[in-house]
């Protein structure tokens, strides 16, 4: 059983009403700011090396205010072998299949941009990176390649990212739906990451949630995993502010073996330099794509300059690449690099954009949230 932790209410939005009861605020910490450094007291460190996600003390001040940040918020998903069973038998070939994406959001007309001082402040905040693992565990270090530019390419050069990157489906307001997502390293070695509104959205966590990672053409070579916890940062929960679109779900295991153990799980990395190389990767549904295949984008990224303080990429993909994995230092031959961000939204006048959160305190702290998840029951 997980700890008990403090209810918080959730915020019913226009988009929809509650489909499920009050969230629980898991006891993970947040930083006041994006970029704000956290000591972490987690369990994260293990084999496969997430123990690197811990930082060095802070100074009395920036400890008291982490203490006061608001937390990652989380939902129980599929916790008992049956409801993992059911939620399997649920997701036939047809309705994965015929899933429909998101629409994916954009921020308000209000929203915050990117300042100088929030620059710096990210800028000033300790950086932490988590490395790749190999199936199995064993830690790995990408070399970053000499990169091709791409804006909406099919990915056919196999690698790591194949097995790590997949689709994910869910029930959103009684329709079937689909996102996608990666395998990253973790101490529980089950844990994903993707965009927040992929796990919530509408006032409601959702439902019948599994991620299927190397999917192709309806085919899923490495199974069905489904969800046992669901977790988003507070600004998402609350708000559905576009600049923490951050979440991390926990899978069960599979026939006795763990998530991260199958297809191996990318590294992950916060409070990173901006406009840096990236790589993004996700299932596009929309015409012209069909979210048959793994398709990719690659190319220097900017800061929105409009309502957001996003990264920003030149991409074509749409809805359903949602929660992709953006990689910094990916290396094409090897498919192996460090999540920095996931696919979040695109602005209806600029199609060939795409958006992404920085990954500073809240996301790591999402992601620490993740690892403190009890292990997961396995379904057979």
């Amino acid at each position: 059983m997980r700890r008990t932790a403090r209810l918080v209410p959730t915020l019913t939005l226009a988009a929809g009403s509650a489909l499920l009861p009050a969230a629980f605020a898991h006891g993970a910490s947040a930083a006041a700011a994006p970029g704000a450094a956290v000591a972490h007291g987690s369990s994260a460190a293990g084999p496969h090396g997430a123990g690197a996600a811990r930082s060095a003390s802070r100074p009395a001040a920036r400890a008291a205010a982490v203490k006061a940040a608001p937390e990652p918020v989380g939902k129980e998903a599929a916790e008992t072998r049956s409801e993992q069973r059911a939620v399997s038998r649920y997701w036939t070939g047809a309705k994965m299949e015929s899933a429909k994406p998101l629409d994916v959001p954009a921020p308000r007309k209000e929203g915050v941009r990117l300042t100088a001082a929030a620059t710096a402040e990210q800028a000033a905040a300790d950086p932490v990176e988590v490395p790749a693992t190999r199936p199995g565990g064993g830690t790995v270090t990408p070399a970053a390649s000499a990169a091709r530019t791409s804006s909406g390419a099919a990915w056919t050069r196999g690698g790591t990212v194949a097995k790590t990157a997949g689709r994910v489906f869910f029930t959103y307001q009684g329709r079937n739906a689909s996102c996608s997502a990666t395998a990253v390293t973790g101490g529980n070695r089950s844990t994903v990451i993707t965009a927040g509104h992929c796990v919530r959205m509408g006032g409601a966590f959702h439902t019948n949630w599994v991620f299927v990672p190397g999917y192709a053409n309806g085919e899923r070579p490495y199974g069905t995993w489904v969800a046992t916890a669901l977790y988003t940062t507070p600004q998402w929960n609350n708000g559905e502010d576009v600049n923490y679109d951050v979440a991390a779900a926990v899978v069960a295991p599979l026939e006795g073996r763990s998530l991260t153990d199958v297809v191996g799980g990318q590294g992950v990395s916060f409070n990173q330099p901006r406009r840096q190389r990236m790589h993004a990767f996700g299932y596009p549904a929309a015409a012209p794509y069909d979210g048959s295949s793994l398709t990719y984008c690659a190319g220097q990224t900017f800061d929105d300059f409009m309502m957001s303080r996003d990264l920003g990429l030149n991409c074509t993909m749409n809805g359903g690449s949602s929660g992709g994995p953006w990689f910094a230092g990916f290396d094409e031959n090897t498919g192996l690099g460090t999540v920095n961000s996931v696919n979040s939204f695109k602005y209806g006048f600029a199609g060939g954009w795409m958006f992404g959160p920085y990954f500073g305190a809240e996301a790591r702290d999402v992601y620490e949230a993740a690892q403190e998840a009890a292990t997961p029951i396995d379904r057979k």
